[in-house]
Order: structure tokens, then C-alpha cells, then sequence
């Protein structure tokens, strides 16, 4: 099954669909990942602060895939923002991960009260200068973030990772992101469990009707509006399940009634007050 890619403003191209690692215990990440390799993911999104990356190293090492066929992602923690650190903090990565490079490289968080995000962006810069990551990025940027990033800085964020789900999906952000050429990318896409999306009628609908589950019509949703999604999952068959999703049409009428689920339900941390 072929996945489809997004060519990014770097001239890389990432799979649409991943496979992410946040809050996967640490002890379990090998045989995740390896699970989620074996079923066909090839891009695989972590960061410092999950504290998994070994695990993900050690399941990339085992798999036997070549590495130009992996698009890996992991992320500067907020608290080696800063030049001298976050160049520190990419060495420790790659160590962790076994890797010479890593594919993209993002901004965790903003932190505006610490005010160096511009300044560890332009760090961002030398390391993929330096080619230890293919292309750089941002995560919980808002507008007035990337605003600031365009305004101080030469270099256009390849993407822009953030919370994003049908009773989520930041529309003002997406559609600025899509104008300076800044794809975004969904975290939380099937909202984290924190609220009963999939008891919404029109994700119950149109699973009804097209024999599928309702997780599968929300990534589906995701894929169709275009968004970079990496759905998690524990389960083999949760992660297989979350796969088979390419032969799923959803109608223009199922779309926007999944559009219209939009209730500006923030699940996670507002980006000017994660610390």
C-alpha cells in the first residue's frame, strides 16, 4: 500500500500518514514501532521529551528498512531552546535515535515567556545546514509566532505540527500556514479520547456506511483536508486498522459534515502558557 506524500519546502517529500509516539512507555517503544514498521508505517514522529527515542532507534536498527525509505521526526524540548543548547540537544537525539540525521526537526513549543524561538530557529537553520536534519519545522506556533519567525528570520517553517481535530481544527492557522507554504501537521487527530467524537453522528454515519470504523473515518477526514496525520496506537490491530484507510471515499456531504463539527475544543495546552 502506497502512502501519499507531501513535498515540503525543503524539496522532501513526508509521508502523509505516520505513526507517532507520545506517551508510549519507554519499555514498549521497540516492539511499537517494530509492530508499526511491520505493518507498513515508514514515517515515525517522537521528540526528547517523550523520552522514547531509543526504543525508536532500536526498532528502526532491527527492521532491516533502508534508511532513505524512513522519515523520522523528533523535536527540541523547550528547555534546550537557545543556540549552544539546542545544537546539544539534536547531538543527543541523533545518538539516541542511532541516526545520522534525522528527516525533520521541529520547535516543541514556542515558549514566548523565555523569548527564544527565534533565536533557536535560526539554530534550527545550521543544523540542517550541517545536515543533521533534511528540514526544519515548528510545533504550537500561532500566527502571531510564525509572524514574528517570517518577520526576523530568511527561513519558512516546513511545517507547523499542531493540536488538530474535527471539533479543533484552527482554520485561521491552517489556512495561514497553507499561504506561506507551511504544511500542517495534525497532532491529537482523533482528540486524544477527551471528548466523544466518535459517537458524533456524522462520524458514526459515515462509518455506518462505508463499513468502517470511526477512527478510520476521522483519519480519512484528516487525509482529504490535507493534513500530515500520525495516529498512535498500542494495538497491532488498532495500528492495521488505522492503516487500511486509502480505499475509503468519503462524499463531499461526509466531509462537510465533519467540517461542521468544529467547536473550538481545545484538549491540549494553549501555546503562550506551555512552559
Amino acid at each position: 500500500m502506497t502512502v501519499p506524500t507531501i513535498t515540503l519546502n525543503s524539496g522532501h517529500d513526508i509521508p502523509q500518514l505516520g505513526f507517532g509516539v507520545f506517551l508510549v512507555d519507554p519499555d514498549e517503544t521497540e516492539r511499537i514501532v517494530s509492530d508499526a514498521l511491520e505493518v507498513g508505517y515508514r514515517h515515525i514522529d517522537t521528540a526528547a521529551i517523550y523520552k522514547n527515542e531509543e526504543g525508536v532507534g532500536r526498532a528502526i536498527a532491527k527492521s532491516g528498512i533502508p534508511r532513505e525509505e524512513l522519515f523520522i521526526t523528533t523535536k527540541l524540548w523547550n528547555a534546550d531552546q537557545g543556540t549552544e543548547s539546542a545544537h546539544a540537544a539534536i547531538d543527543r537525539s541523533l545518538e539516541k535515535l542511532g541516526l545520522d540525521y534525522v528527516d525533520l526537526y521541529l520547535i516543541h513549543w514556542p515558549v514566548p515567556s523565555k523569548d527564544r524561538y527565534v533565536e533557536s530557529w535560526q539554530a534550527l537553520q545550521q543544523i540542517q545546514a550541517d545536515g543533521k536534519t533534511r528540514s526544519t519545522g515548528v510545533s504550537n506556533f500561532t500566527v502571531a509566532h510564525l509572524q514574528r519567525l517570517l518577520a526576523e528570520t530568511d527561513a519558512v517553517p516546513a511545517v507547523n505540527q499542531i493540536e488538530l481535530h474535527p471539533a479543533f481544527q484552527q482554520r485561521e492557522l491552517v489556512q495561514f500556514g497553507r499561504d506561506h507554504g507551511i504544511h500542517p501537521e495534525a497532532w491529537g487527530p482523533l482528540g486524544q479520547g477527551k471528548y466523544p467524537l466518535f459517537e458524533a453522528q456524522a462520524v458514526a454515519n459515515a462509518a455506518s456506511a462505508h463499513g468502517v470504523s470511526p477512527a478510520q473515518v476521522v483519519i480519512r477526514w484528516h487525509l482529504d483536508r490535507g493534513h500530515i496525520v500520525f495516529p498512535k496506537s498500542n494495538s497491532r490491530e488498532r495500528m492495521q486498522q488505522n492503516f487500511e484507510v486509502f480505499d475509503i471515499e468519503l462524499t463531499q456531504d461526509e466531509l462537510e459534515a465533519l467540517d461542521a463539527l468544529e467547536a473550538d475544543k481545545r484538549v491540549g495546552g494553549h501555546p503562550d502558557e506551555v512552559e
